[in-house]
Order: C-alpha cells, then structure tokens, then sequence
C-alpha cells in the first residue's frame, strides 16, 4: 500500500515538474525571472530582450526578436522556442478587437435532416 501510494506521488510530481518545464513564456509580457527561466537565456540576454521592448515595442514574431536583439539569429530564436519561448503576442490592434469584450461571431454549420440546434449560453 505504502509503496503503490509513494509511485503515485512521485509519478503525480514528476508529470508536474514536465509539465510547467513547458510551460510557455511570452516575450513580450514576460520578466526578468521568467526570461531567465528559459535554458539559453542568460541575465544579460534578458536584459537585452527587455530594454528592446521597452524602446520599440512588442516584438511580432520571431524573425522581428531576432533582427531586433543582437545575438539572436535565427536558429538561437528557434532553439528558445522550443525551450518554451511564445513569440508574437503582442496586443491586439484596434481594428482586431473591434468587436468589444462581448463580440460573438457565429460559424455556420451545415444540418441533417434530424438534427436539432443546439443553444450555447454565455
């Protein structure tokens, strides 16, 4: 019993600890810490990160952190990305969110003959 209960600790333990290893960290809303926090991302990396987003700006993809921040080519930014890196979300424009917080839009879908509609309520 006490053995059964013990592997399902560690296993329980071990399932966390992976999970939050992939846990993404934005750039563009992320800290010093939760830079740092990525294998490959080193105190003055971050510092450079964060000074460039403060100068211009969210960066919007990859290809802008890499010409953005020197010494991170192509293949580094890559390689942070898949360290758990997000990239590209920046704040949405005024024409993307002109919809509001309560904007609903509706996809039609094609119906049988015996269906019924289904309601979602908010």
């Amino acid at each position: 019993m006490f053995k059964q209960a013990l592997s399902t600790i560690v296993a329980l333990a071990l399932t966390l600890s992976i999970g939050s290893a992939f846990a993404a960290v934005d750039v563009n809303t992320a800290n010093t810490d939760a830079l740092r926090g990525i294998k490959g991302i080193g105190p003055a990396k971050a510092k450079a990160i964060l000074d460039e987003r403060q100068a211009h700006g969210p960066f919007k993809d990859a290809a802008d952190l890499s010409s953005r921040v020197k010494g991170m080519g192509g293949k580094t930014v890559q390689r942070l990305e898949a360290e758990g890196l997000s990239i590209g979300n920046a704040p949405k424009t005024a024409a993307a969110s002109a919809g509001g917080a309560n904007h609903v839009s509706a996809t039609p879908v094609a119906s049988s003959a015996g269906s019924k509609p289904v309601v979602v309520k908010k």
